[in-house]
């Protein structure tokens, strides 16, 4: 009897990508928007994102802060999106930018990362 051989198995298509977040801020509550950074620290990568970093302004534009985290693929982020809603100390972080409004716009982009 010949040993049958098993099918290859597909691999998934793995696209690591950034979503970069531009915050436009309120430039007189920098600090409040240093918090909320801070927190995410701990709680993105819990969830399963990559925290790349926070970033406040330093000189010259003084209202535009970024945030950029990197996940395997857009499932992986779809993912993550869902522990970010079922999550406390997650909802908690987003209230407290709501409640003090330092956070005037938000966007986010994805882009996919380009390795060599």
């Amino acid at each position: 009897m010949r040993p049958t051989l098993a099918a290859p198995r597909q691999r998934e298509h793995v696209m690591p990508i950034t979503c970069f977040i531009r915050y436009e801020l309120d430039p007189f509550q920098r600090e409040a928007f240093r918090t909320y950074a801070e927190n995410w620290s701990r709680i993105i990568p819990r969830l399963g994102g990559r925290l790349l970093g926070y970033w406040l302004p330093w000189e010259g534009r003084n209202d535009e802060a970024w945030g950029l985290v990197g996940f395997d693929s857009l499932a992986d982020y779809e993912t993550y999106r869902a522990r970010l809603k079922a999550d406390p100390e997650a909802r908690a972080n987003f209230e407290f930018a709501q409640a003090q409004r330092f956070i005037r716009r938000e966007e986010r982009t994805f882009c996919e990362d380009v390795r060599p």
